[in-house]
């Protein structure tokens, strides 16, 4: 068996960590939105059942939000340690880009987020609710730097090349606006409000199936169904546009997802399942449709595809990884749908509350929203090998010059202190939500009991005086 290559562990470990740090901005994306439109409602119609929610969810979207940022600057130092090259070539054009994201979204985000979480009784609710609005524009403005930047890696664009090799910035509208990234941005921003959805209708779900079917729980599920209903359709239109974008600008990578081993002059099926063959060169075993893959990506159904048998060896990506990658991401999406359709279904009859086999489902879909982003990006990460800058930089050319034992350790050592501190914070996450929303007593008193220089005899005496 031949030992990992340094180059191999390298992209293990970015892989693992990068995997636990997108599903916490994933939830805190969406759950920052749905926090603003509770604040909101609860501010307008004056119903407790908000406030109980949004007191509620405020406290799961610290901690997830703490986890993203911690599992972020972790993720950041793989720049300097395993991937120097890359770093330096791609510097001038995408350390900027990662600097706006930390001087506008993250210091709006953490310059609001005390005042959210706390300041309700002393700033007032105006500035209350802009601080949350703030917080969530944060997360928005966020997702779309980093959005960038992975994008411009897909679909570089307004720039050029110095003497040194290096990525020189020649356009910055270019740079920000390239190819790809107002698809991406969209399904991404979408997937995280489906992500936060299927959470929270989860999250219901459990609590109506123990009979905890209190006015807040049943919002909770209420709105999260609306949610589901109404953005899952949107996303798989916004997905055929990202993919016909990605047969544009990365045709290669269509053909893994596809799994079009060969080319296609009069149409191409449609294939829903096989088993890829890399050996051979085809899928085996494969379940498909005739030509629905050129109708799907070209509109006609006698369109021509190519295949990877035009495409070099050392230019093709991980095939079977992206074909199932992309499946999963897709049969996912279309469950969500199938969720939505049927609690909207449930809602005409008038029973969304009582309709025990939808919220079974629903509880079964919590995570489904996770999987399906790590599914999307295993497929646009992987999609896009063997290059890190897409057609510019290959992967190969931009390690570090280090040791595979040395990544090896590092790996372990990531992967034991992951799975230590991000499995406490995730199990105090699931305790968190496993209690229902509580109705705060208005009788009882914020504070200490007694104010400083009353001592209990004193207070005592003064007691009995007034009995006198």
């Amino acid at each position: 068996m031949l030992e990992p290559t340094a180059e191999i562990l390298a992209r293990i470990q970015f892989a693992f960590t990068v995997s636990f740090h997108i599903v916490f901005p994933a939830f805190s994306i969406g759950l920052a939105s749905y926090l603003a439109v509770l604040n909101a409602l609860w501010l307008w119609k004056r119903h407790d059942r908000y406030l109980e929610l949004f007191n509620y969810w405020k406290k799961i979207f610290a901690v997830a939000f703490g986890m993203g940022v911690v599992s972020g600057i972790v993720m950041s130092y793989q720049f300097g340690t395993n991937w120097s090259v890359f770093s330096d070539r791609t510097g001038p054009v995408l350390g900027p880009l990662m600097a706006y994201e930390v001087l506008s979204a993250f210091f709006l985000e953490a310059g609001f987020l005390g005042i959210m979480l706390f300041g309700r009784k002393r700033v007032g609710n105006g500035l209350h609710m802009f601080a949350t609005a703030m917080v969530a524009f944060g997360t928005l403005m966020s997702a779309t730097w980093i959005l960038s930047v992975n994008s411009w890696m897909q679909t570089p664009a307004g720039f050029s090349v110095n003497d040194a090799g290096q990525f020189i910035p020649a356009d910055w509208l270019a740079i920000v606006f390239n190819p790809s990234f107002p698809y991406r941005l969209v399904h991404m921003v979408l997937a995280a409000y489906l992500t936060t959805a299927f959470v929270v209708g989860g999250v219901a779900a459990w609590h109506l199936l123990r009979d905890r079917g209190t006015p807040a729980v049943r919002t909770m599920f209420s709105m999260a169904m609306w949610m589901a209903a109404i953005v899952a359709p949107i996303q798989i239109a916004a997905g055929d546009f990202h993919g016909l974008n990605t047969l544009e600008h990365q045709p290669v990578k269509i053909m893994a997802m596809e799994g079009h081993y060969e080319s296609h002059p009069e149409g191409a099926p449609l294939i829903l399942f096989g088993i890829p063959n890399p050996s051979e060169k085809k899928i085996d075993y494969a379940i498909e449709i005739p030509k629905l893959s050129s109708l799907i990506l070209k509109h006609d159904l006698n369109a021509p595809l190519d295949g990877l048998d035009t495409v070099p060896d050392d230019q093709e990506p991980p095939v079977a990884i992206v074909f199932w990658s992309f499946r999963i991401m897709v049969g996912l999406g279309f469950a969500m749908l199938g969720v939505g359709l049927w609690s909207l279904l449930a809602r005409f009859r008038g029973t969304l509350f009582e309709a025990r086999w939808l919220q079974r489902a629903a509880l079964v879909m919590t995570p489904a929203g996770f999987v399906a982003v790590l599914a999307g990006w295993i497929t646009t990460e992987v999609g896009r090998q063997p290059y890190t800058v897409y057609g510019m930089l290959r992967t190969s050319e931009s390690l570090s010059p280090i040791d595979a034992p040395a990544v090896g350790a590092s790996l372990l050592a990531f992967v034991v202190v992951y799975f230590f501190v991000f499995g406490a914070g995730t199990f105090y996450i699931l305790r968190l939500m496993s209690r229902p929303p509580e109705t705060q007593d208005a009788s009882l008193r914020e504070g200490p009991l007694r104010t400083a220089g009353i001592t209990p005899v004193q207070q005592a005496d003064r007691d009995f005086d007034s009995v006198e």
